[in-house]
């Protein structure tokens, strides 16, 4: 049975989690996360925050939905962005779903579950809209 924890959205285009850069700081060398990626990760965690309204992070198993929207891009004809827009053509475009949903699932840990390793369940689609962002929805696993 699914009980509902939280559902939310951020607004924008969604990000894709980077991959981690290096630097060389005289002898050793540092991994750091992309300025991108963290920024729109602390702009989902807020998004999850004011979701959870000061309730405590879920424990338990949890299943996760994703919606993602994507904007066509300016260039495209008027007729090819409302088909788009009508679901005919899909966004075979980056940035990759799993980039997008990891870097969502690594900013709800400590908000909305305690760490990503709880997911047990996911779901998630990827659409044109003219209004681009990420619909988040997170349930609670149980038994009853």
């Amino acid at each position: 049975m699914l009980k509902p924890i939280t559902a939310f959205q951020v607004i924008g285009a969604p990000v894709g989690k980077g991959r981690p850069k290096f630097a060389r700081r005289g002898n050793f060398v540092q991994a750091y996360t992309p300025t991108k990626t963290k920024d729109y990760e602390a702009l989902v965690q807020e998004a999850a925050t004011k979701a959870m309204r000061g309730k405590s992070p879920c424990a338990g198993a949890v299943q996760i939905n994703f919606g993602i929207f994507i904007e066509p891009p300016k260039s495209w004809s008027k007729k090819k962005r409302a088909d788009a827009l009508d679901g005919k053509i899909y966004p075979t475009v980056k940035p990759d779903w799993d980039n997008i949903v990891k870097g969502i699932q690594d900013a709800c840990n400590e908000v909305v579950f305690v760490d990503d390793k709880q997911i047990i369940n996911s779901a998630m689609t990827k659409r044109y809209d003219e209004n681009a962002r990420v619909e988040v929805r997170v349930y609670e696993v149980t038994n009853d």
